[in-house]
């Protein structure tokens, strides 16, 4: 008998919430939402609403989830990370063909739950007709951050990378724009079978790698030769089999200080009159002569970033990376 599977993808480190986000602890795992990580709500979410819950993410990140993960779910270890075309066809290998995978990452803040469940199942039944079902937000904002999908009822027209404001702007005036949420529905074969059609080379790697897993880990050297390519462009992009749910729960990929500016703001976050936030100290914080600032502070490092940069934090991380800093 056929199962719905929560897929959870947790193989970022968050780059663009440096200095609060780190390789040994991603922002999925910091406890800044009512003492609750985004990881342990994520499980909290989606578990009544599955029959098993399967989680593919790094070494660490595995280590960091168990505690969360509930009794009878399974991982799947990834050597080094490949992008999520892979990482979900590991986990539709590890289930039944017509098992329904509820694909989801993991640092993602939802709310409206009602809402969000009842989407979810109505994905169910239409990936249960043999349709690769993707989940798009009705966009409050003219948001930057996120790319777009295009659509017609439950068409999909076009998917649209992040767009500058004047872009994202003239995509809410159209008004057939939607968030795209990067969480999916589909029976774990056709996501094989459309896999292998568009990326013959993706499939067999991340299938051989798959076969020589032990323990639930998989082999280094194998999975160094999978291409690294996203289920995006590797499936959704180019496939006739999908259908677009648009959704209205509230959803944000807590993806930079800006998007976590606006959640902690709505929270009853101090900010000052000027539009500016500090976080992570209780320590008295002035602002003088800077608007819509943030200021992130940690042990060992202090971030000071204007709201409308948060995008450009992810540079600084990768100049760190370069020069090996202990920081990460």
């Amino acid at each position: 008998m056929s199962k719905i599977v929560n897929v959870v993808l947790s193989g970022g480190v968050g780059s663009r919430l440096w200095p609060l986000s780190r390789k040994s602890r991603p922002k999925q795992y910091i406890p800044l939402f009512d003492n609750k990580s985004l990881f342990e709500l994520t499980v909290l979410r989606n578990q009544p609403i599955v029959d098993k819950m399967l989680m593919v993410g790094s070494v660490q990140n595995v280590d960091l989830a168990k505690a969360f993960l509930p009794a009878g779910s399974s991982t799947i270890v990834e050597a080094t990370p490949r992008n999520t075309a892979a990482a979900i066809a590991f986990a539709a290998m590890a289930c039944e063909p017509d098992d329904i995978l509820i694909v989801t990452p993991s640092d993602h803040l939802i709310e409206n739950r009602e809402e969000y469940e009842k989407v979810l199942q109505e994905g169910v039944k239409v990936a249960e007709q043999g349709y690769l079902v993707t989940f798009g937000i009705r966009p409050t904002k003219p948001e930057t951050g996120y790319g777009y999908i295009e659509y017609e009822g439950n068409d999909v027209l076009s998917f649209r990378e992040k767009p500058n404001l004047d872009t994202a702007k003239e995509f809410l005036k159209k008004g057939n724009f939607l968030w795209n949420s990067g969480i999916f529905c589909f029976k774990a074969s056709i996501y094989l079978e459309e896999l292998f059609r568009f990326e013959p080379k993706v499939y067999r790697a991340a299938k051989e790698a798959f076969e020589g897993a032990e323990n639930g880990v998989l082999p280094l050297e194998v999975s160094l030769k999978i291409p690294s390519k996203s289920i995006d462009y590797a499936v959704m992009e180019r496939s006739e089999r999908l259908k677009v749910l648009p959704s209205n729960f509230v959803w944000s990929d807590m993806g930079s200080f800006d998007s976590m500016y606006d959640y902690l703001k709505t929270k009853g976050h101090a900010v000052d009159g000027h539009g500016n936030m500090a976080i992570g100290t209780d320590r008295q914080v002035s602002f003088l002569g800077v608007e819509n600032t943030i200021l992130v502070y940690t042990e060992d490092a202090i971030l000071v970033v204007e709201k409308s940069a948060s995008q450009d934090v992810k540079h600084l991380y990768e100049e760190l990376e370069a020069a090996n800093s202990p920081l990460l």
